[in-house]
């Protein structure tokens, strides 16, 4: 793992309340790292209910393989997360691994094997064994806590800097619910879905379904708008669980995503899921910068997304942020080679206040030392006008220096 914390880390972990009906314990299993933990289980109450969006690679990990299949139940009892190994490229072995740490989990929390849900993060391509698991996961059944909440995120962790986590409240029919959440990533960051890690937890009464369109939904302007590395990675699980809690509290349970009762749960969990996305982008690897890319002007919102995403992923244009260049010529180069419409005439090129080109060529009032000065700040934003519609779109991303290279260099050393 890097050793110094991302300068654009937040101040301290936030303070993370308790989920009625989730509990937890940390372990070393020496999976890869000595000297840290390195194993997640997590207990969930009876009833609990499930979503998840997973990686479109063709290149899926065993655990993403399982827990879609382990989806259709819509049900949950536990969370098993390793870091150190992701368990993909593994083939038979891999599946057996799963399965194998399934059983072990399932057992030491008294349910079947597929309302178990696993999550691997690491190495590619190096068989897991899950033997490890054997006495580590009874251990930890038999001391799970609902808090703190530091403990899951760190035990998560590969070549993050710092733990990420992230939570809000909402009121459904009067009654306050609670959402919590965690993540990790730093590298392999430009999910077809999520990110690479993420779970997240509430102790409202919600049904599957209505679960999975809100999580399918909302996924779309947070973790679907992030790009550290332009690389999907095999492993990307996000998970949403509602262990029903808040019935108790007098809750009324939501069945349909379009219940207006859910409009506040809804906007927190956008809430949520975009503060840990940014914590992620925040944590990527060697950066030093955090930037906004916002495309406004577009034919469409989806062409909007593409040419941010063109311009968030360019090597060229993150390197000029590293540097401090407000290089506008090299975000011009990446809205032309997004493939979208658009009309090099029109375009309109601001970096924070700053409008550095016009009408296809330099703003007459461009002031170099000003904008320069921008530049050295830690968070940048890139604002491209197409000039072509009304189609809007922002993707968050980080710069990319030396340590980049170096951290992903070293990784299997």
């Amino acid at each position: 793992m890097a050793t110094a914390v991302s300068p654009l880390a937040p101040a301290s972990f936030p303070d993370l309340p308790p989920v009625e009906g989730v509990a937890f314990a940390t372990a070393a299993a020496g999976i890869r790292y000595k000297g840290r933990t390195d194993v997640l289980l997590l207990r969930l109450a009876e009833g609990t209910t499930a979503a998840g969006v997973f990686t479109r690679s063709k290149c899926p990990s065993a655990p993403v393989d399982w827990c879609r299949k382990a989806l259709t139940g819509g049900k949950a009892r536990g969370l098993v997360v390793n870091s150190g190994n992701a368990n993909a490229f593994t083939g038979k072995t891999g599946a057996a691994a799963v399965k194998l740490t399934a059983d072990i989990a399932a057992k030491a929390l008294g349910c079947a094997p597929d309302e178990i849900f696993l999550a691997s993060t690491g190495v590619i391509g190096e068989p897991l064994d899950a033997t490890k698991f054997e006495g580590v996961l009874q251990d930890c059944a038999g001391r799970a806590a609902d808090a703190p909440w530091l403990e899951p995120a760190k035990a998560i962790m590969t070549t993050d800097t710092y733990p990420k986590g992230a939570t809000a409240k909402a009121s459904i029919g009067g009654v306050e619910v609670v959402i919590c959440g965690i993540a990790k990533g730093a590298g392999m960051i430009a999910p077809d879905m999520a990110t690479m890690l993420s779970f997240v937890f509430t102790d409202a009464p919600i049904a599957a379904e209505a679960l999975q369109a809100m999580l399918s939904r909302s996924v779309k302007g947070s973790f679907n708008a992030i790009t550290v590395d332009s690389d999907t990675s095999t492993s990307d699980t996000l998970m949403l669980f509602a262990t029903g809690a808040a019935a108790a509290k007098g809750c009324p349970r939501i069945d349909e995503a379009s219940d207006r009762r859910l409009a506040g749960f809804r906007k927190a969990l956008d809430g949520v899921l975009l503060d840990l996305a940014h914590q992620v982008v925040k944590d990527g690897e060697g950066a030093r910068h955090f930037v906004g890319v916002t495309v406004e002007g577009a034919v469409s919102a989806s062409s909007a997304r593409r040419i941010a995403k063109s311009i968030a992923d360019s090597p060229l244009v993150k390197t000029a942020i590293a540097g401090a260049d407000a290089n506008w010529g090299r975000v011009v180069m990446a809205v032309g080679k997004a493939g979208e419409p658009a009309d090099r005439d029109r375009l309109a090129i601001s970096f924070g206040p700053h409008r550095v080109a016009v009408n296809g060529a330099r703003d007459m009032a461009y002031d170099e030392e000003k904008v320069s000065a921008y530049m050295e700040g830690q968070n940048i934003d890139i604002r491209v006008d197409i000039g072509l519609g009304s189609g809007r779109a922002t993707v968050w991303t980080c710069d990319l220096t030396k340590e980049y290279v170096e951290i992903n260099g070293d990784y299997r050393s």
